[in-house]
């Protein structure tokens, strides 16, 4: 839960025209994500109070409400008044005391952010930070930097999903990551009502895995062994989907899937040949988008809620602790505790991170 670093008090979520906040019901104060600021200021000018922040020449300021993080407190002029701005460098929130964020204005000529001798390492670290910013809007078409803004996502992230931070913006519509989510989700549903059967006809089986002419490397995509199961993989399927099939492609895009899921099918059955017991999901497929994903948007982030509190992580950081999860399952599974088909998941990944190689490839022959 977020609290007023003020009042000590819990703040209450409030909905507006440009999204959510978090408002204090004591002394007023609220949170804003830095997405939402730059709805109601210019960006440009948000863009260099960030650079400020991140530069970190100006004094400590409030606990940061989400992150409880020292906060940069940065000055700005407006009109005839100097307001002391609070920005959370880590989770990029800004807090605004009592009437602050009233007084912003609305133009970028009616803000000048107040100019004080710099050090030179002040400059090195701004010039660095603008660097960046540069860069950012370069290579990832200025990816937003937005909290989540929908009580879906809030409702989401508290039950442990992790909700997608600063994604890239969408230059096409993912038609087939939809198409695909919504077939594996019809199908699915349908076998649910007779699933062990479904299962364990249409499901690969290692030491079986040329029944029906090979046909389960196929259908065990998309059977799931219950509800919980198939949500989940849809919804990373439509998280790490949408942009990676906006720069793949869609032939590209639907070759990674096939290519994934059919090398993460085959770990599993080389990694326990005699097995009868039977895999289904979209697991494998799933997995190497998401590693092609992570590798390609370096950028995004990923929300988690860990004991009421907000963390930000790097795709790259996230991918890294999945990794180490799937060795930690493959260890524990001699002894019964973890029935989860890791190589699958590895292999799948496997593809993914080929795929990025082959990307990366294709780009630097092309220019």
């Amino acid at each position: 839960m977020l609290t007023c670093p003020t009042c000590k008090e819990l703040l209450v979520r409030k909905n507006s025209k440009l999204g959510f906040f978090w408002v204090c019901p004591l002394c007023k104060g609220r949170a804003m994500a830095l997405g939402v600021v730059k709805k109601r200021v210019p960006k440009r000018m948000v863009n260099i109070l960030w650079q400020r922040a991140r530069a970190d020449r100006h004094g400590d300021g409030k606990t940061c409400p989400a992150c409880r993080r020292q906060m940069t407190e940065v000055p700005i002029v407006s009109g005839q008044r100097t307001e002391y701005l609070d920005v959370c460098s880590g989770c990029h929130f800004i807090w605004f005391d009592p009437h602050e964020f009233e007084s912003l204005p609305k133009s970028a000529e009616a803000m000048v952010l107040e100019t004080q001798p710099i050090s030179d390492k002040g400059k090195e670290a701004l010039a660095l930070a603008r660097l960046e910013t540069v860069k950012k809007m370069q290579i990832d078409q200025e990816a937003h930097e937005t909290s989540p803004e929908s009580w879906i996502d809030v409702a989401g992230a508290y039950m442990g999903i992790p909700i997608e931070y600063n994604s890239m913006p969408l230059k096409h519509r993912p038609i087939v990551t939809c198409l695909l989510a919504g077939v594996i989700a019809i199908v699915s549903l349908a076998t649910f009502l007779n699933l062990e059967s479904a299962v364990k006809n249409w499901g690969l089986i290692p030491a079986e895995f040329g029944r029906h002419l090979g046909l389960t490397f196929v259908t065990s995509f998309f059977l799931h062994g219950g509800l919980i199961h198939l949500l989940g993989n849809v919804y990373y399927l439509i998280t790490f989907g949408d942009n990676s099939e906006d720069v793949l492609g869609k032939g590209r895009y639907l070759l990674l899937i096939a290519a994934a899921s059919l090398a993460g099918d085959i770990a599993h059955v080389i990694s326990d040949p005699g097995s009868t017991i039977p895999c289904v999901g979209a697991s494998g497929g799933i997995s190497g988008v998401m590693a092609y994903y992570c590798l390609r948007f370096p950028k995004a982030s990923m929300d988690f809620v860990v004991f009421f509190h907000w963390i930000c992580l790097p795709v790259g950081v996230m991918f890294a602790l999945w990794v180490a999860l799937q060795i930690i399952e493959f260890m524990m599974q001699p002894a019964g505790i973890a029935g989860v088909a890791v190589f699958a998941h590895l292999g799948g990944a496997a593809v993914g991170v080929l795929f990025w190689l082959w990307d990366r490839y294709s780009l630097s022959t092309t220019n």
